[in-house]
């Protein structure tokens, strides 16, 4: 039988039928074991392992029965090399064998053999554990296709369900920012500042081993809500438009403990916890300080979370170059001015660094996503 050229031939006449390697270097058993298997599947006999591998590299069997004990290359050896190739590892291979030994049927079945029938084999016998093979097969496809097609439905709705976060979270944060008088660039330009600092953070000695475990992109989506507790300041104080009193300034400053009060109140709704952590960091701790001046506690130095220190160095960036109710914006050179001046003061001495050599991304940045927050608010 000249299995290249009759194969394609005999498939096309067998539409449905199942294709069988029936490899054994008894030709008495190849033409038992063809009579038997003839009438229900398409038979290919072969009688050696190298050319089961050679017509393996252009046809791929629905299964394959092949014979241990063989000359030149036995089914142990044969079989190590098709599971070895990703192209035939997944086709099931059934070993024929006249050894009845514990060994011999351990071996066979951890070579990767899913199953192991004694020669002479019963034609009825054969005929079954065959058929039970192939119904296992083929189950493990469909489970197969529908764990890709569950997968596929999964990340749909996962994606939809990020979407509908990320728009949730910007509306809530740009609601706050409208309270006192700017838009969302706010939120978008220390977005983009952040991610500048922790770019060019990657790999800086002091900061190695704590940005070792972050999660980038949850850290940049957490940062929208950074000032989500200005949300319970009074509007008169939010926006007042003169130098804040001492009372009023202390008002001011309940915002960062309303904010992780929100957090607070959501993670009680919620099993979601490494968000809602990143949040809640943010926002306790992008007003302290590293001389230990600011607020809420009086964190010092290390003290305050690195991402809290990159917070406080955006944001403060983003409140110098932007125009607010009490004042006017500062230029950029005054800006890295005055952040340069507070070094080792109100920000991370590394950090300050860091910030100089990127400071022209900085510049580019305020300059093209600033459009004055008073008249695009007045527009809408």
């Amino acid at each position: 039988m000249k299995l290249a050229e009759t194969i394609s031939e005999d498939k096309s006449k067998n539409v449905g039928r199942k294709t069988v390697f029936l490899v054994d270097d008894d030709l008495t058993n190849l033409a038992t074991g063809n009579d038997t298997l003839n009438p229900h599947y398409n038979v290919f006999t072969m009688n050696s392992g190298a050319k089961l591998l050679k017509m393996l590299e252009h046809h791929s069997p629905d299964l394959i029965l092949l014979d241990v004990e063989m000359p030149e290359m036995n089914g142990y050896e044969t079989i190590e090399i098709i599971k070895s190739k990703d192209t035939t590892k997944n086709i099931p291979v059934i070993f024929l064998t006249a050894q009845r030994d514990f060994e011999s049927e351990f071996k066979g079945l951890s070579s990767g053999a899913i199953d192991y029938i004694y020669k002479p084999f019963s034609p009825p016998l054969l005929l079954k554990r065959i058929g039970n093979v192939l119904i296992i097969e083929r189950q493990k496809r469909q489970l197969v296709n529908y764990a890709d097609r569950l997968e596929i439905m999964v990340d749909e709705r996962t994606k939809t369900v990020v979407e509908l976060k990320n728009a949730f979270l910007k509306t809530m944060a740009e609601l706050v920012e409208y309270r006192d008088g700017t838009t969302g660039e706010h939120i978008g330009r220390t977005w983009l500042y952040m991610e500048i600092l922790i770019d060019a953070l990657q790999g800086h000695d002091s900061y190695k081993k704590e940005m070792s475990s972050w999660d980038r992109e949850l850290i940049l989506q957490s940062a929208q809500l950074h000032d989500v507790g200005k949300i319970a300041i009074k509007d008169h104080i939010l926006n007042k438009r003169d130098r804040l009193t001492d009372e009023e300034f202390d008002e001011i400053k309940l915002h960062v403990k309303f904010g992780e009060r929100v957090i607070e109140k959501i993670k009680k709704s919620t099993s979601e916890r490494a968000f809602l952590d990143q949040a809640k960091i943010l926002i306790a701790t992008h007003h302290e300080k590293w001389d230990g001046s600011g607020y809420p506690r009086g964190l010092k130095g290390k003290e305050i979370a690195p991402q809290g220190r990159l917070m406080a160095l955006a944001d403060v960036y983003d409140a110098l170059t932007s125009d607010r109710p009490y004042k006017k914006a500062f230029s950029h050179e005054q800006a890295v001015e005055i952040i340069v001046k507070d070094k080792g003061k109100h920000f991370d001495p590394d950090l300050v660094d860091v910030f100089v050599n990127a400071s022209e991304q900085f510049s580019e940045i305020s300059s093209t996503y600033n459009f004055g927050s008073i008249e695009v608010l007045e527009e809408v």
